[in-house]
């Protein structure tokens, strides 16, 4: 199904087997599927934000007030990801045990307790403690994924999570500006700069517990309501032939042999609708309040026959093997040492994990190449770093789905896509380390470009994690999204210990190198664990 504008506000198509989205109705919060991917960006963003909150006002006001050497803020930076690293390893479970509306939720209410102490830091001990703390909302990137890959076909999946995590990172572009325009405010209205810095920390704070509060109030887990009733959508009787309880309203699943372009043998074929009832008057089916929303979604039809493109057949077990499953320890253990899962945690960890940690020093390079810019500028321009996220990540997944619809629905195209951006994402990093340069448009422009490699490898590699062990899509979003933050904290260390936290350079080239040898030397890895009946 082809891009069309009315997608973008229009009530989408659902697929009739699982009653995921065709499209995303991006401009459309009223409808359920673009009520629940705006609460997946946006609940992301306001999480990256806070969780970023530091690092703008750290390198000349913080680190000035509280006295703190350049060794002592290096080492908040990698002090950062960690509590984000081990969220987002119990996060990935606890989203296929409860959903993950609530986990969401729950992170960005939990996660606001640490922000709204952040003002009490007097000195570095207290820093290394609030920055922890505040990691915790680094923990929401994982049902973000979850929730969306739970609302949106495989057709679309990609350009979803992309969408979601690209203008959820971008947040950390968003600190960069908001947090010294809210400082420089608070100073005009006569604070000092110790006040200044901590009451800055009001606006993320007040954003944070409103988010977390409406997303659970305002959205449902999944297509069908409850997370108990996840299972409804793919439930077959043991006959296999489809349920008669969890069909779109508006969509009769014809069961007919042969193929799925044949013709309908009879107007009189049974009708199968999603909790309907029959209206007493005109003897029509009516959906039932509880699946009201689905009435306006249109099932995906054959032009020819006007039938689900799908083979019930088929569909029954395909679908039946995607449904969410509550992790075991067992299970957990076997997704965890797939070959599949080692990929995407560890290329994930060179493409995110090398994001977060430039995302945490980019300020402080640019100050010490460039000591005539204030730290309002050099704020703003690291924010532009973070701010590639609303084009760069999403870039990612589209070219990711278009890859998978266009090509013969190849999840080969899909892994190689990852490949190529963290194999040019390391080459640029290795140019600017190397260069270490001078000049304003060669520095920014080379951070720029390997921002984009890096930042679409994000989008590209969640393009690619639903697909693989679809039955444990929390598990091993968690542990993929764990293994960025794991190269987060790796990365920050390789920048702390490079000349005592100074030599930006060196760190730049040498986090390149690796890049450049986990992404190729894990390249021969299949995209799906053999034999697997999902997910293709």
């Amino acid at each position: 199904m082809g891009l069309k504008f009315h997608h973008l506000y229009a009530s989408p198509e659902v697929n009739p087997a699982s009653l995921k989205a065709r499209s995303i109705p991006f401009f459309n919060p009223v409808d359920i599927y673009g009520r629940v991917f705006f609460f997946s960006w946006f609940g992301f963003m306001v999480a990256f934000w806070a969780w970023a909150a530091f690092p703008p006002l750290l390198t000349k006001v913080i680190q000035k007030e509280l006295g703190l050497t350049p060794a002592e803020v290096a080492n908040s930076n990698i002090i950062s990801p960690c509590a984000a690293l081990l969220v987002r390893l119990v996060a990935g479970p606890l989203c296929d045990q409860f959903g993950p509306r609530i986990v969401f939720g729950g992170l960005l209410l939990v996660g606001s307790i640490p922000l709204g102490l952040a003002p009490l830091v007097h000195n570095a001990a207290g820093l290394y403690v609030s920055r922890f703390f505040i990691g915790i909302l680094g923990g929401a990137f994982v049902p973000c994924q979850v929730w969306s890959t739970g609302f949106f076909d495989k057709n679309i999946v990609g350009t979803a999570n992309a969408l979601a995590g690209g203008f959820g990172t971008a947040g950390g572009g968003i600190t960069y500006f908001v947090m010294p325009a809210v400082y420089d405010a608070f100073v005009s209205y006569g604070h000092t700069a110790g006040e200044a810095w901590r009451l800055a920390f009001i606006v993320p704070l007040a954003v944070v517990i409103t988010t977390g509060t409406a997303l659970i109030v305002l959205c449902p887990d999944t297509p069908t309501g409850k997370w108990s009733e996840r299972h409804l959508a793919n439930s077959t009787p043991d006959d296999g032939s489809p349920s008669h309880n969890m069909t779109p309203a508006n969509c009769s699943v014809i069961d007919v042999p042969g193929r799925i372009t044949d013709k309908l043998p009879s107007p009189t074929a049974p009708s199968l609708s999603l909790s309907s009832r029959q209206d007493p008057e005109s003897g029509r089916q009516k959906p039932s309040e509880k699946n009201s929303h689905l009435a306006n979604h249109k099932p995906m039809l054959d032009p020819e026959s006007q039938l689900p493109i799908i083979t019930l057949a088929t569909a029954a077990n395909t679908t039946k093997s995607e449904v969410v499953q509550k992790p075991t320890l067992s299970q957990a253990i076997r997704v965890a040492f797939s070959p599949q899962a080692i990929f995407h945690l560890l290329t994930y960890m060179c493409s995110f994990g090398s994001e977060l940690a430039i995302n945490m020093i980019i300020s402080s390079y640019y100050v010490k190449n460039f000591p005539s810019l204030s730290q309002t500028s050099a704020a703003t321009f690291a924010a532009l770093f973070g701010f590639q996220n609303f084009v760069t990540r999403p870039l990612g997944g589209v070219v990711s789905d278009l890859l998978y619809n266009y090509c013969g629905r190849s999840l080969w195209l899909k892994k190689l896509w990852i490949v190529s951006c963290g194999v040019l994402a390391g080459v640029f990093l290795i140019v600017t380390g190397r260069l270490d340069p001078h000049g304003e448009g060669a520095m920014f422009g080379l951070v720029a470009v390997a921002g984009v490699f890096l930042q679409a490898g994000n989008g590209a590699n969640f393009s690619l994690v639903p697909h693989v062990h679809p039955f444990a899509n929390g598990i091993l979003s968690g542990l993929t999204g764990a293994g960025g933050n794991f190269g987060g904290v790796v990365f920050s260390v390789i920048f702390r210990f490079m000349d005592g936290g100074t030599n930006y350079a060196k760190g730049f080239w040498v986090i390149g190198v690796v890049n450049l040898v986990v992404c190729l030397g894990l390249s021969w890895i299949p995209p799906l664990p053999k034999g697997q009946v999902g997910g293709h």
